[in-house]
């Protein structure tokens, strides 16, 4: 006779058929994330480094001030995601929203690289206020379009390969700017040997930066556009502020997103500190100049490359927890091996021809194995709706992906506060020029920098191996919620 089969779970008004989507709609949707790309890149690679250096502001308070602004998130993405969730029009829950977000991420994007010339508490009260409003209007697209993983495709396996494509085009984005601000944008010009610190290149980034992020805006949501009668609607009761507040607490007390949570702030708060120290290190510690930085930031796709292979066939085979965990021990350990060898005199000086490919070996890999771990996370998240689903009896997919998307703001967030501290305490000069900062200020600047980093990452990889369940519990789940039925056929 023959085993007993189990039929694929059908699509209903609440839950996603499990399918696998075409390649134009993966593309358009995974483009949608260059433009966090390019705003990520902006935050956490330079934001610390311009307002620092070129504007002069002390880097612990441009640390706090940032971090402050973080507070705000709090609010503004959960709202964004409970009020997602509840749109009801034409166009679906989502587009609306992505549509909507395009134009106030690209006009406060210009205004957040051109601060008045004012006192340092202007300054200051300029970088909070444009840094909310910033970061509001891009939960206004990031939140809805995150929250559509999750409609797109019930399939477990897919999941992965749908996060996947936003890691690899926000990565893209981002790398894509890092790119043209150290060539072009911030290259050495005359009266700036140092190109990082010419504010008139920081204006031009600003404006590239923009058009960049409203054209991937308007693609992704336009591409994905036909997808609209493919995504769940949820039906909607009135009610209350109470009630809403009394649901909204119920959804996110569930315990495998508290996990993902605790996770993710440990994960991407040590991605912060390594964007925001960046320039700090490959300037100072690894003496990068002009075209190296090209290189690397080069190198650095090279490893999302390898995780955009890896990480779909990694949750394919294998535990997504436990392999998350995994990768993040495997990344953080590649990732800072090279300054502990430094310390300890052994890794090839500046100047040997062993150095920079050794350096940039190591950190791609390195990369390689933090995206993976990234990309492994956000489709567990993914998998929570169902969870909830099920314990709820709602669909909060915008609430999730609005907890998820404030964790990743945490890399600018509590990422750069860090940082900030990190520079402080070292004791590191501002507008420092690279080989006139004495080697002891530089040694501690890294001592301080890889063990923060480290703790950050392996407590990121303790809390992914205490996820709840997997792949035999979510497609249980997802074939009870979609009505699915278990038929015994008779042995042959």
């Amino acid at each position: 006779m023959n085993a007993p089969t189990v039929a694929t779970p059908a699509a209903s008004a609440t839950t996603p058929k499990a399918r696998r989507l075409a390649n134009r709609t993966m593309g358009s949707y995974g483009f949608g994330a260059a433009a966090y790309g390019v705003k990520d890149a902006g935050f956490g690679t330079f934001l610390l480094l311009f307002y620092n250096q070129v504007v002069g502001v002390p880097a612990a308070t441009v640390g706090l001030v940032i971090m402050l602004a973080l507070i705000i998130d709090a609010f503004v993405d959960p709202t964004v995601g409970f009020f997602s969730d509840r749109t009801r029009s034409k166009w679906g829950r989502r587009h609306p929203w992505m549509y909507g977000a395009a134009l106030p991420i690209m006009l406060g994007w210009i205004l957040l690289w051109n601060p008045p010339q004012a006192s340092e508490p202007m300054i200051l009260g300029w970088l909070f206020v444009v840094a909310v409003l910033v970061r509001s209007a891009v939960s206004a697209y990031e939140v809805p379009s995150q929250a559509m993983a999750a409609e797109l495709s019930g399939d477990y396996d897919e999941r992965t390969r749908i996060m996947a494509y936003r890691y690899l085009f926000g990565w893209a984005g981002g790398l894509l700017m890092l790119i043209s601000a150290y060539i072009y944008f911030l290259a050495p010009a005359p009266g700036y040997p140092n190109g990082l610190l010419n504010p008139e290149g920081y204006k031009r980034f600003a404006i590239a930066g923009a058009i960049f992020m409203g054209v991937a805006i308007m693609v992704s949501a336009g591409g994905t556009h036909r997808e609209i009668p493919n995504l769940p609607q949820p039906p909607i009761e009135r009610q209350s502020l109470g009630d809403a507040f009394r649901e909204l607490k119920e959804t996110v007390n569930n315990r495998a997103f508290v996990i993902l949570m605790l996770a993710g702030i440990c994960a991407y708060t040590g991605q912060g500190i390594v964007y925001a120290l960046s320039n700090y290190l490959y300037s100072f510690v690894w003496g990068f100049k002009g075209i190296t930085f090209v290189y690397f930031s080069v190198s650095l796709f090279v490893g999302v490359m390898i995780s955009f292979v890896a990480a779909p066939r990694i949750g394919a085979r294998t535990s997504k927890p436990k392999a998350a965990a995994l990768a993040a021990v495997v990344g953080v350990t590649l990732g800072t091996l090279p300054y502990w060898l430094r310390l300890a005199g052994v890794f090839p000086a500046l100047g040997d021809p062993l150095m920079i490919p050794l350096l940039f070996a190591l950190l791609t890999l390195a990369t390689a194995s933090g995206v993976t771990a990234y990309i492994l996370g956000a489709s567990m998240l993914a998998d929570v709706v169902e969870d909830s689903e099920a314990k709820t009896g709602r669909r909060s997919e915008g609430i999730f992906f609005a907890g998820g998307f404030f964790v990743q703001k945490c890399t600018s967030g509590i990422g750069i506060f860090v940082c900030g501290l990190i520079l402080a305490v070292a004791g590191f000069p501002a507008k420092a020029v690279p080989g006139k900062v004495p080697e002891a200020t530089i040694d501690r600047l890294t001592l301080i920098y890889i063990v923060t980093y480290t703790a950050f990452v392996l407590a990121a990889a303790f809390f992914y191996t205490r996820f709840p369940f997997g792949r035999v519990e979510h497609e249980a789940r997802l074939a009870k919620l979609a009505g699915a039925t278990v038929a015994a056929e008779p042995r042959i």
